[in-house]
């Protein structure tokens, strides 16, 4: 798993390449869980990701727990056909805005 950080418009852009389960999960959870900040915006590109295991879903819930605690805001783009699935069906895609591509989640983000 390889995570790529970008501020772009205001926006913290994390692009994640490769599978995030129960052996890469830490490591993304400790680049994504320096990002909160008050008011913050993060996005998350999700293309390269050709996985996603429960620990990888817990690593994104908790992103996802610390921002809301933050007021902050985070969404998702880029999801695979399959993870999207997985995500509609454990309940996660409820916690995040999902978008189809890089500059729709950066203009839904920015207008906040």
């Amino acid at each position: 798993m390889n995570i790529e950080l970008e501020e772009m418009d205001g926006v913290t852009v994390a692009t994640l390449f490769g599978e995030l389960d129960g052996r890469t999960a830490p490591l993304v959870q400790e680049k994504l869980l320096a990002l909160p900040e008050p008011n913050g915006k993060a996005l998350l590109d999700m293309s390269g990701v050709t996985y996603i295991s429960s620990a990888g879903l817990r690593a994104l819930l908790m992103l996802y727990r610390q921002m809301a605690a933050n007021d902050g805001r985070v969404a998702l783009v880029g999801l695979a056909e399959n993870i999207k699935d997985v995500m509609v069906v454990t309940g996660f895609l409820e916690f995040f805005d999902d978008y189809g591509t890089l500059q729709e989640g950066l203009a839904a983000l920015g207008t906040d």
